[in-house]
């Protein structure tokens, strides 16, 4: 049985939800239908932009994530100190990350935290499917030698994910960007970063909030990005999802006040 489509993927399951402990009231994508148009409409865009890279507001419903972040801010989320050889963006030890989800091999870390896992499972089933759809429109007019991928019965690329961690970004030393870089040091086939709720459950929305003061994500990708001090700059918000392909440049922006939160996940397409 293939997994299920975008369309397919809007609400959780039943007695599974219940299950996971996730939220169950509200569905992870709001207009499925919507969704799916939008990620044909911004790949068309995207590849007369010479881009592989793609950021859609909202395409995760901001409403379910915010039955989803309070359990992760007040008690799930616990971050990891990792050592990266080199370092990531010349931070070498890593310490705002949890990791649900790791590579073969225990990397970076050999503990994920499976409790935080299974609450956002429904979450991560979504990111899955919304990231097979773009990537099968991404690379549909590829190179065959390059583009080869197992398909499953909706006709999307089997994607599995090799490492799934959150995020909580300061404004301290160290902990308020992750700045250009490229994933899995370029030997995934491709990432999503689903922007999350600003923390109001720990603090008041003034306290935690980071608008007006930095955030967002910046591409250096496509014909706009030629220069090497040019970006492309997107001030994302809650439910704002990026597809990122395979050795793309890009950056979590600086914050300076608040925190800010942000689901990322890296993946393999079959072949």
């Amino acid at each position: 049985m293939a997994p299920p489509s975008v369309t397919e993927i809007a609400a959780p399951a039943g007695d599974d939800a219940a299950a996971n402990e996730g939220p169950s009231d509200c569905n992870v994508i709001s207009s499925p239908d919507d969704v799916q148009r939008q990620i044909t409409k911004g790949v068309v865009r995207a590849k007369l932009s010479k881009r592989r890279h793609l950021v859609l507001p909202r395409a995760i419903s901001p409403a379910y994530l915010d039955e989803l972040m309070p359990a992760i801010v007040a008690d799930l989320f616990e971050p990891q100190t990792v050592t990266y050889n080199g370092g990531v963006a010349n931070i070498k030890n890593w310490k705002i990350s949890c990791y649900l989800e790791v590579m073969e091999g225990g990397v970076p870390c050999t503990n994920p935290h499976e409790g935080l896992r299974d609450h956002c499972r429904d979450l991560l089933e979504t990111c899955n499917a919304l990231f097979a759809s773009w990537y099968r429109q991404q690379h549909a007019c590829n190179d065959s030698t390059t583009s080869k991928y197992k398909v499953n019965e909706n006709g999307d690329p089997i994607v599995s994910r090799l490492m799934t961690f959150i995020t909580r970004y300061t404004p301290a030393p160290d902990e308020n960007a992750l700045l250009k870089h490229v994933d899995g040091a370029g030997k995934v086939d491709g990432s999503v970063v689903v922007a999350l709720p600003i923390d109001r459950w720990t603090a008041p929305h003034d306290v935690n909030s980071f608008e007006g003061h930095g955030g967002g994500l910046t591409f250096w990708d496509g014909r706009r990005s030629a220069a090497a001090s040019e970006g492309i700059v997107y001030d994302t918000r809650s439910g704002d999802v990026a597809f990122i392909d395979r050795a793309v440049w890009h950056q979590a922006n600086p914050i300076t006040k608040g925190t800010r939160w942000a689901l990322v996940i890296f993946y393999k397409v079959e072949r």
